[in-house]
């Protein structure tokens, strides 16, 4: 596995859209080239890359310093009430989890399933079974690529803040995708400075500091509704305070991968990547501190 980064590093959910072609190698160039940081390969429609192209991908992503993670199929239900349906589940998780790291990638993102007719308590043992399983046997496998359970935008979902810090503090191993367009959406606030500064404080509580020295962030502008979220939305066309957001990460000092979900993937992800350098430079430029006597 690669390192954790020292900073924030910015990239986009999938092939950049000004991409010459759609392909995940062709991506990784583009991502160079505009001068971003990272990409997320998306198997959110079924892992359908095969060992042969995921070692090109590596070579490709390592050439370029450009840091994968893999999103894994859509098609995922922990807590279905069909067995062949929750095994079917675990599949897809693991066939993500063998190809990101055939390709290099360090994470693989995964959204854990529904609360359908069960409680949320019900809900919570059930994938929690599941998913130590997914656990054991990736290491058995000795597959070294992190797990991640993505906070989730819709109420009807499995995936709220202190569900996936709980399950992650339970499962050796688990780390959590802090999706916080689905945290404002799912929940109508987490839209401030002191607000997404009490995210992180409760991740590092829960997870201790290493959490947010290696963190995998998602983010989008978002349309929701009272049952949560119903689509992405450029940041600037939604209502997503996202200056606060980047005061907020910078003051915790997190770092690892921010990946842009919205629209127009890459003008976001560019955007909030200047605006963190920004920052950052403000913040060490010894003329933007106070004079001391």
């Amino acid at each position: 596995m690669s390192p954790a980064p020292r900073k924030l590093l910015f990239g986009t959910a999938g092939v950049p859209l000004a991409s010459a072609d759609a392909s995940t190698i062709q991506g990784i160039e583009h991502i160079f080239q505009i001068g971003l940081d990272c990409q997320e390969i998306e198997f959110v429609n079924g892992v359908k890359m095969g060992l042969d192209t995921a070692r090109k991908v590596a070579l490709k992503a390592a050439a370029r310093e450009v840091r994968l993670s893999v999103h894994a199929p859509y098609f995922i239900n922990l807590n279905s009430e069909d067995r062949g349906k929750r095994l079917q589940s675990q599949e897809r998780i693991l066939a993500s989890a063998r190809i990101a790291h055939a390709c290099g990638a360090g994470s693989v993102v995964f959204h854990a399933g529904f609360y359908g007719k069960s409680s949320p308590g019900q809900a919570f043992g059930e994938i929690k079974r599941e998913l130590s399983q997914v656990v054991s046997i990736l290491r058995t496998e000795r597959v070294p690529v992190t797990l991640r359970i993505e906070t989730m935008g819709k109420r009807s979902q499995f995936g709220s803040l202190e569900e996936v810090l709980i399950l992650c503090r339970e499962i050796d191993g688990l780390q959590p995708c802090l999706d916080f367009s689905h945290l404002h959406a799912r929940e109508g606030r987490f839209n401030s400075y002191d607000e997404f500064s009490r995210v992180l404080s409760k991740v590092e509580k829960k997870l201790g500091r290493a959490a947010l020295r290696n963190a995998h962030i998602h983010i989008s502008g978002s349309h929701y509704s009272q049952a949560g979220e119903l689509k992405h939305l450029d940041l600037k066309d939604s209502d997503f305070r996202y200056d606060d957001w980047i005061e907020a990460l910078g003051d915790f000092d997190v770092r690892g991968l921010v990946i842009c979900e919205s629209p127009n993937r890459e003008e976001d992800a560019l955007m909030l990547k200047k605006l963190y350098r920004g920052r950052k430079e403000k913040t060490e430029d010894p003329a933007s501190s106070p004079v001391q006597d």
